[in-house]
This record gives structure tokens, sequence and C-alpha cells, in this order.
């Protein structure tokens, strides 16, 4: 049984199919909630479907694979652990399956635009590169294309860490750890914890990168792993790090300055750790420097994260539906050179919006909030007595008011600090949506 019939759970199950399984694909959405052509197809395939509710029986089960969207703790998933029948996640279904090595990338922030950035560098070395994982690329899908001389890269969040059993990648990377999806991990130390899971099974030939900026991440167990920091502000040894405006290597197989951060394409101090994390894993996965600068310099970022999308009347419009926590979204307000419209709100994930806020003094002229989260985030602007706020009802109103109130030379950027589920499917909607106004609106 596959649980979850979102793009990792069909993905899953359209595998386990191939390789010969009995598959129920089972969702709690009733089934006129799915495209009928999907749903035909799978039923084509022999993919008996069960939806509208969660199993009442699970016995009969050899495997239960869960999509990232569905809890551990949910009572049929703990009636199939008590059962003795095996309970993985998509990811680990699919490392089972993966002759190739591995590296995978974790952490509150940044996640997407690293693992783009290694698999453009990794992929300029090796052609068989494939990315996978949270990135938007179930990793079942790929495993057909994947063979021992491949590469993979793949983003790895904390639902999908929750579900691991024997996932053990030959490089992996902690970006940074904030508080994010408190919701559903319930504090912290089981979020930290989660986090951590990513280098439980690394062996001793195997790399471990961590940033010794973040004081959570500096002090993760993190395993048997080579450990290798990188640091925007301080020089570490066997580490990537800063030297001046240079990224800097002192590796086994690297030594020396790699690229002028001032002449990549991304801005930003975040997209500098991004820089560091990719090139120090980069490195760790056998890519000569100076493939790494090439790629480096080329690169141009990822959709809905800083996204320049055009100017009307003197007036910037940026796209970072991306920040869905606070921690993204202060690092979003610290990169704009230019006065701030600032668009936010969204889901409530039980985050703390003081430390945001406090960074609007000087940068933010004005916010619209938006979604469930607006009075909660209106009072914290009371709070710190930033009272330059309206509300809005939808996106269309938010950016509406936002250029009217912009002046010639601000910037009007959506970075919510919130996800998006009180009002879109995902992230990539919301910024989809705010793309469309802002150049509708143009004309």
């Amino acid at each position: 049984m596959v649980c979850g019939m979102g793009k990792s759970g069909i993905a899953a199950a359209e595998l386990l199919k191939r390789l010969g399984a009995d598959v129920t694909l089972q969702d709690i959405k009733d089934e006129n909630k799915f495209e009928e052509p999907k749903l035909n197809q799978l039923k084509d395939q022999g993919i008996s479907l069960l939806t509208g509710a969660n199993p009442s029986d699970v016995h009969g089960l050899d495997l239960m694979i869960l999509s990232p969207g569905v809890p551990l703790d949910l009572p049929f998933v703990e009636r199939a652990k008590e059962a003795g029948i095996s309970v993985w996640g998509e990811i680990e279904l699919a490392y089972r399956l993966c002759p190739a090595p591995i590296t995978a990338i974790t952490g509150t922030n940044g996640k997407t635009t690293t693992t783009a950035l290694c698999y453009e560098i990794m992929k300029a070395f090796n052609p068989k590169t494939e990315v996978v994982g949270n990135i938007g690329v179930p990793f079942c899908e790929k495993i057909r294309d994947i063979d021992k001389d491949s590469y993979v890269v793949a983003e790895i969040s904390s639902f999908q860490l929750e579900s691991v059993q024997m996932f053990r990648p030959r490089v992996a990377a902690v970006l940074n750890i904030t508080p994010d999806h408190l919701n559903r991990h319930g504090s912290m130390e089981n979020y930290t914890a989660l986090k951590n899971r990513v280098f439980e099974n690394q062996m001793a030939d195997d790399w471990a990168i961590l940033n010794y900026d973040d004081e959570l991440c500096r002090s993760l167990p993190w395993g048997r792993g080579r450990k290798v920091y990188f640091s925007r502000v301080k020089t570490v040894r066997d580490g990537v790090f800063m030297d001046g405006e240079y990224i800097r290597a002192e590796l086994p197989n690297a030594d020396g300055k790699i690229v002028n951060v001032n002449d990549m394409k991304i801005f930003g101090a975040h997209n500098v750790e991004n820089a560091l994390a990719a090139t120090a894993a980069s490195l760790c996965a056998g890519v000569p420097a100076e493939i790494i600068e090439k790629g480096l310099l080329a690169f141009e970022g990822v959709e809905h994260r800083i996204e320049y999308i055009t100017e009307i009347n003197g007036v910037k419009f940026y796209n970072d539906s991306k920040a869905t926590n606070t921690d993204a979204a202060i690092k979003s307000i610290e990169a704009m050179k230019s006065p701030i419209e600032l668009i936010c709100g969204g889901f409530d994930k039980r985050a703390d919006f003081s430390q945001w806020v406090k960074m609007f003094d000087g940068k933010v002229r004005h916010a619209v909030v938006i979604g469930e989260v607006t009075e909660k985030i209106i009072e914290t602007c009371k709070a710190y007595e930033f009272e330059n706020y309206d509300r809005a009802a939808t996106l269309k109103e938010a950016v509406e008011v936002a250029f009217r109130k912009a002046r010639p030379g601000d910037c009007v950027l959506l970075s919510p600090a919130c996800a998006s589920f009180d009002m879109f499917e995902n992230y990539e909607r919301r910024g989809e949506l705010f793309k469309r106004l802002v150049l509708e609106m143009r004309g």
C-alpha cells in the first residue's frame, strides 16, 4: 500500500507495479478531487485505488510506503508497525533501488537553491546526473534512468527524513536549522533531530557537511562521516570559507580560491552560503574545482526565490514565494537594496514573527498582509510599533495595494514568511499567480 496520491505517492506506486508488486494507492481525499485521466492511467496499470478514507484494515500488507505529507503518527500507520509491516517513505524505497552515489541536501532554508546549484555543477562533470526529492521530482520517478555511473543530487525535507531507515548518502549537507514545521514536529528538539538523520547511516568514508555559522547546525552529532564545515564569516580548517571576496577551499582534493562571489549572478548573503555549501558538496563528490567555478558563475537561481519579474513605472517586482518561514523571509529583506513594499502572510505554522518584524525597520516601507495568519502578523507589527500595513483579502488585492503605495525606486516583494496552504495548493501556485498578476498589470 502506498499512502498519498501526490507526485511522490504515484511515482512509488508505479515503480512498485513495474517491479511486480500488487499495489493499492490510498488517499484520504475523495476520488473526484483527482484528474480523471490520471486515475484511469493508474487503473489501467492494475493499481487499485482506495480514496476518501484512511485504511481500516492493514492486515495482509507486506510493505507500506508513505508520501512525505503523511505523518507517521496516524493510527493506521501505528497499526501497521504493530503488525510487523515495514513502513518506509518514498525516499527510502528509491534509495534501496538506487545503484548510484547520492548527494543529499537538507536544512530549513536554501535547500532548493543549493540542490539546483549542485545539480548544475555535477551535471557539467557527469552528464548522467539526476536531481530528485523535495525539489519537485520524485526519486522513484527517476530510478529507471539511474545506473552505477550516475550521480544523484537529492533535496531532502524533514518530512522525508521522518521515514528513512537505511538511507545513506555518500555526501550529506545540513545548511541551517531555524524554527519551521513545528505544527507537525512538535518542538525544535524533534525538528533538529530529524535534520540530523541525514547523517545517521553514513560510514567513515562518507562526507558530512555542516554550516559552521549556524550554532544548532554546528553542534549536530552528525554521525561517522568525515566532517566538513563551510562558513561565510570564519576561516575553517578542512572546509570551505570566504577569503575576502573569494570562496576558498581547503580540502584534500582542492586547496585554493574557487570564485569571486561578486561575479556570480545570484546575490545576497544567503546565496553566498548556498554557494559555499554547493562548493563543499561538489568537491566531496569528486568534482574538480574548475568545473565548480564555471557552474557558480553560470547559475541564475531558482524560480520563486527572490526571482526578478519586471519593472513598472520605476518599481521592481520580486517573487519570493518560496520564503515559507521567517528565516527565509529575513534573508530576502536583507538582500534587497531598495525600500520594500512587502506582501506577506498565509498559513500558520506556529511561527514567532518577532525577529522578522524587527527587520522591517529601515527596510520595509509598507506591508500588505494576507491569509489566515493576518491578525497574528499585525499584532506583532503593533508590538514593535510598525504601523504602516494594510490587510488584503486576496493576493490580487495585495498586489494592487502594494503597487499603489510604492514609489519609483521601491520594490514590491512577495515574501510571505508563511506556507501557502490556506489559499493555494503550494508555494509554486502562489508564486505563479503573483507573476501573472504583475505581468497583467504591466499590460
